[in-house]
């Protein structure tokens, strides 16, 4: 038997309210309103914190979960009360053309889901703001992209999240130092190794 949308929900909220806790900062350190999640499996959590958000996976089981709209509704009303929230779905490979609008948002997340910037800043605002982690390289992919200018890093310890934009210089230092290119990136199909380590990385488009 399918598991549920509840079921889903929990088994991705392993560690119960890590997920808010991660989007709650991030969305009081960037005022973000509207967000783009490419990749987002059935992590809601975005929700918890953002008023209108789009989420985007080809997997069926993200499908299905969103497809019970009043599963979804239940499991964020239940984090929100009454709070206006907006959620949308696009069950779709988020390398294809989506249909959505250019430049329609404040926060483009990616997080564990390939190079989604790569992809997908089209539809994240001049001075928006990409939240993404280093793990499938795309971190390093923005930090090349002329488009981004590091902003600040998430830092998590003991399940407590901070972002900081102190001493930005000493991250995003290789620990072997090597010109790092779009095709060197796709060829390793993972991150960089850095001499420090944050949780995530708050890239701002410039341009």
């Amino acid at each position: 038997m399918p598991e549920s949308t509840v079921e889903l929900w929990e088994r991705q909220d392993r560690s119960v309210g890590d997920r808010r806790r991660l989007f709650e900062v991030v969305a009081e350190a960037t005022g973000a309103t509207s967000a783009l999640y490419p990749g987002s499996y059935v992590d809601i959590a975005p929700s918890f914190s953002i008023p209108d958000v789009t989420y985007v996976d080809v997997d069926r089981r993200a499908n299905r979960f969103f497809g019970d709209r009043a599963g979804v509704e239940q499991i964020v009303q239940a984090e929100v009360g009454t709070q206006t929230r907006t959620i949308a779905f696009v069950h779709a490979d988020y390398t294809d053309e989506l249909p959505l609008a250019d430049e329609a948002f404040d926060l483009l997340i990616s997080l564990y889901a390939g190079f989604v910037s790569e992809h997908c800043t089209r539809h994240l605002r001049i001075g928006g703001t990409l939240l993404v982690n280093s793990s499938h390289g795309d971190a390093a992919m923005a930090s090349i992209d002329d488009r981004y200018a590091l902003a600040a890093v998430v830092t998590a310890r003991d399940g407590v999240y901070r972002v900081s934009d102190d001493d930005l210089g000493r991250h995003l230092v290789p620990k072997r130092p090597a010109p790092i290119t779009r095709e060197l990136l796709h060829e390793l199909g993972r991150g960089i190794a850095y001499t420090t380590s944050p949780f995530a990385y708050l890239f701002r488009r410039v341009s």
